[in-house]
């Protein structure tokens, strides 16, 4: 599991046009999950994303901040070779979709974040105010 996380003071996504969902200061994740993904990697992946302590020496559960979960396959996008990347590393719509929702959940019920999340799947539209610029990567 790969993400990429964004302080944000807000941020959103649309989808044709229409705002889906939208943010207030908090974190913009845009998650890239691998068929080898399980339980594991979704418990590690929301402790790392609630617990970091990117506000001032607060995490985003301590400040009260919310969080827009973007899913993002690209992320695994290989471009070693050749001119068109490779999707190989990334999990299938019907694998990947699962652990990025059980992500979503686990940020909510075990680190009681409200949790927005883009539309899996679509062709989206993602804005953000970035907050310092202050944007991490993590794999796991």
């Amino acid at each position: 599991m790969r993400a990429v996380i964004s302080r944000v003071a807000s941020a959103s996504v649309s989808v044709d046009g229409e705002t889906v969902s939208t943010i207030g200061p908090g974190l913009l994740v845009l998650l890239g999950v691998t068929a080898d993904d399980g339980d594991r990697e979704i418990e590690l992946t929301a402790r790392k994303i609630a617990d970091l302590r990117v506000f001032e020496d607060e995490s985003v559960t301590e400040r009260g901040g919310e969080i827009l979960l973007v899913s993002q396959f690209t992320l695994y996008g290989d471009i070693r070779k050749g001119r068109r990347p490779s999707w190989s590393h990334a999990a299938p719509g019907p694998v990947a979709e699962p652990v990025y929702e059980a992500v979503a959940r686990r940020l909510e019920s075990a680190h009681g974040l409200v949790v927005k999340t883009g539309v899996f799947g679509a062709m989206m539209a993602v804005e953000s105010v970035n907050d310092g610029p202050f944007t991490l990567w993590w794999e796991c």
